[in-house]
């Protein structure tokens, strides 16, 4: 069990762990070679350019300048300088609303402190309770209110508390939504064009057998919607995508090849043709991949071929509007009498569509879903093992039984100190590595079509996760570890005290968790050591030309689907243990400090985001922070009843029912501003828009918006046009039964619309007529 020793191992350990990480960092940051690894962002944007040093050879590559050297922290306060409007215009509003999830927390967590420090350690320490008990405690579990004794009048304090922390979180909360929201509005309307604000993506169009897919939406959104302008229907291309994706990277390894014949023409370069190039035959490189490139450009010929006879087309389509205002009628209402036929949704913008979901059946998806989920179940239940495990052998004892001859060196104090403050939390660590991974791929199975759904969904799955495993599944293996010898002598009656008492000693193990995770792997982030060493070895070796050199660059971006949940773990942490264990709270503050510094830097000068969803991920973070809220007070309801504490913990129930209320009010007030378009929003900026360029070719803007990427690597690789030379979209259509009736207003029978048909049409007029 750690002490207060092993707090201070672990806590130097971090530190200096973060401060080297810093110190390095600032010192790289200085050399010429490295400043496209440090500020790639403002290379990407034009606004940069490689620095030159007249003179010595080596200040191409070393900063001689020693002044420098002296103010190699100055990116702190740099950081810190651009106000927020300007940021939201350099870097977009997802990345400046993601920041202030960091402040948020330290909003939250900062006056809690402030409070448990003053009040609740006080009460807790002047007490003897855990002396008395016989079970195994250190110095941090007298600053718990495990050390009050039962059926203490000082459990009042902790209701008091509970409700003061409750409502200033739910205060802050509101204010956060409340700004995020306007935030998110004042965005939409102040926004450039952007093709996703007028198209929508329609799915499971129904089959015609007279009809194509390009023909059966034209019809139907020409009848259906008078602002309708154009569409671009959506090839099945994963297969191409593939052949695209292998050709590239041969052509990287034949330039890398052909790179290194030139550098040394005495010597032709080989490899071998089996498993990663490490078994099989040894060939000569350079017509070995020669000869593959010519083979996968074949390939892509048959592929592309297939493709566009209409042999790949599935049901769906990108449709364009005149107007936004058109666009988002479209998107927010139900098309026909069938709910699950013509199925339309705002598109994602361009850069935001995971195309290889593009072609999953609709029918498909509930399937997947459910599959899924069961899969998810599975794994969060499987991992309690290692979980457990992990617990087992953080403890002194579990070592020393697993491994007894080390038990001479395992107890020496510094030793011992360093395994109980340290191993714990970079074992936990080590365990989570390749999670995200399986969760993304996961979620990626489920059939969602954008990206940004894609990294929320696989955030919800990692924060239920965590919350499980991690949170919950330490507390309950690590206080049963942990009160063993105690379980074992006492009755069965006394196990609900016992658990009681042991969660809130937990929170050491938590201290070293946040410490590792928290203060050493946010200052790792910004030393950027893989896309550092990532980067010199492809400068070197691949890097021919400018372009080359801009594609060696890695700015990367948030990973909102590992980070966000990670954050939301540390929210839990702090609500959970504010009013159980206060001394938790300063090492989250420091988290979310340094953090905030961190990635601001990184926002301002490395990261360039994938996509832009106008912090539309915010209400998932809302519901995250009220969930560990309501966590925390269920937590501490069920602590109180183990302390017989039957006068103050009644008033409890209360307070989860008013966290319910005000999230409900919460979602009923802020959340339509992030599922929905206003259409007086959209109508206005229709107006403005053709006041300012009313002669704007808008077909001509959206034509090529929603193009599969692959059609356009081809394009510029081959050539090849997928634009035919009247400016429409090229579709190879199957011969139907009918020809196109574009300046017709009736439907296909058969596309599921309440519309009537011409013959029907004809029949009515007959009867008016008659």
């Amino acid at each position: 069990m750690a002490t207060l020793l092993d707090i201070g191992v672990s806590a130097a350990i971090n530190i200096l762990s973060a401060f080297a990480f810093l110190l390095a960092f600032a010192i790289l940051r200085l050399q010429p070679f490295n400043d496209r690894v440090y500020f790639p962002k403002w290379y990407l944007k034009g606004l940069r350019s490689s620095p030159s040093s007249k003179g010595a050879f080596v200040r191409k590559f070393v900063n001689l300048d020693y002044t420098s050297y002296l103010r190699i922290f100055a990116w702190i306060p740099a950081a810190l300088k651009m106000p927020e409007p300007e940021l939201i215009e350099h870097a977009g509003l997802d990345s400046a609303v993601y920041l202030r999830i960091y402040l948020l927390g330290l909003k939250i967590f900062v006056p809690i402190a402030f409070l448990g420090f003053a009040i609740l350690v006080p009460v807790n320490y002047t007490n003897d309770t855990l002396e008395t008990m016989k079970v195994e405690y250190s110095d941090i579990d007298k600053l718990s209110i495990s050390n009050i004794p039962n059926r203490s009048d000082r459990f009042w304090t902790h209701l008091v508390m509970a409700y003061g922390f409750t409502f200033w979180t739910c205060y802050v909360l509101l204010k956060e939504y409340e700004n995020v929201t306007l935030m998110r509005l004042h965005f939409l309307a102040s926004e450039i064009r952007r093709p996703d604000q007028f198209t929508v993506l329609v799915r499971n169009v129904p089959p015609d057998p007279d009809e194509s897919i390009s023909e059966l939406v034209e019809h139907f959104f020409l009848v259906n919607h008078p602002h309708y302008l154009t569409h671009q229907i959506v090839y099945g291309a994963n297969e191409l995508s593939k052949i695209v994706k292998k050709k590239k990277n041969m052509k990287n390894w034949l330039d890398f090849y052909q790179l290194r014949y030139e550098r040394k023409p005495s010597r032709r370069p080989t490899r071998k043709t089996g498993f990663l190039g490490l078994c099989g035959k040894k060939v000569d490189a350079i017509e070995y991949y020669t000869s593959e490139i010519a083979k996968l450009s074949n390939e892509e010929v048959e592929e592309r071929d297939r493709i566009l006879k209409q042999k790949s087309i599935i049901p769906a389509a990108f449709v364009s509007f005149r107007t936004r205002w058109g666009a988002a009628v479209c998107a927010q209402t139900q098309q026909t009498r069938n709910p699950t036929a013509w199925l339309a949704e705002w598109a994602p913008e361009p850069r935001d569509v995971y195309w290889n979901n593009l072609a999953t059946p609709f029918v498909q998806l509930t399937i997947r879903r459910l599959i899924v989920a069961v899969a998810l179940f599975f794994l969060i239940f499987f991992f309690m093992i290692p979980i457990a495990f992990v617990q087992s052998l953080a403890n002194i004892e579990g070592i020393e039984k697993a491994v007894p001859f080390l038990k001479p060196l395992i107890e020496r104090k510094l030793i011992k100190s360093f395994i109980q403050g340290f191993l714990p939390g970079i074992a936990l660590k080590i365990f989570l590595i390749l999670l995200p991974t399986i969760l993304m791929l996961m979620s990626k199975f489920e059939g969602f079509v954008a990206l940004s759904i894609l990294e929320r969904k696989a955030a919800s799955k990692y924060y239920f996760f965590l919350l499980v495993n991690v949170f919950l599944g330490n507390i309950i293996a690590g206080a049963a570890f942990q009160q063993l010898k105690t379980f074992i002598h006492q009755s069965v009656n006394d196990f609900p005290r016992i658990i009681g008492v042991a969660i809130p000693m937990k929170a050491s193990f938590f201290i070293t968790f946040v410490m590792v995770d928290g203060w050493a792997g946010v200052a790792g982030e910004i030393l950027r050591f893989k896309p550092l060493i990532i980067y010199h070895l492809r400068n070197f070796f691949l890097v021919k030309t400018d372009k080359d050199r801009e594609e060696a660059m890695d700015p990367g971006s948030f990973d909102f689907g590992s980070s966000e949940p990670q954050l939301q773990l540390y929210f839990l942490l702090g609500l959970a243990y504010a009013v159980v264990t206060p001394f938790l709270l300063p090492y989250i503050i420091i988290f979310f400090g340094l953090a905030y510094i961190v990635y601001r830097h990184q926002v301002i000068n490395v990261y360039n985001q994938e996509y832009e969803s106008a912090g539309a991920f915010w209400p998932d973070v809302h519901d995250r922070i009220i969930s560990a809220l309501i966590i925390s007070q269920v937590l501490l309801f069920g602590l109180l009843s183990t302390k017989e504490a039957a006068d103050s913990t009644p008033f409890l129930i209360a307070l989860p029912i008013l966290t319910i209320w005000f999230h409900k009010f919460c979602k009923s007030r802020y959340q339509p501003a992030f599922k929905k378009y206003p259409l007086q929003e959209a109508m206005m900026k229709d107006t403005l828009e053709r006041a300012k360029e009313p002669n704007l070719d808008l077909k001509n803007y959206l034509l090529s918006a929603y193009i599969h990427p692959v059609f356009k690597e081809v394009e510029e690789d081959d050539s090849f046009s997928c634009v035919d030379k009247d400016g429409e979209f090229e579709n190879v259509l199957v011969p139907t039964k009918r020809s196109s009736r574009r300046n017709t207003p009736a439907p296909s029978k058969h596309n599921g619309s309440a519309s009537p048909s011409l013959s029907e049409i004809g029949r009515e007029q007959q009867l008016l007529i008659g």
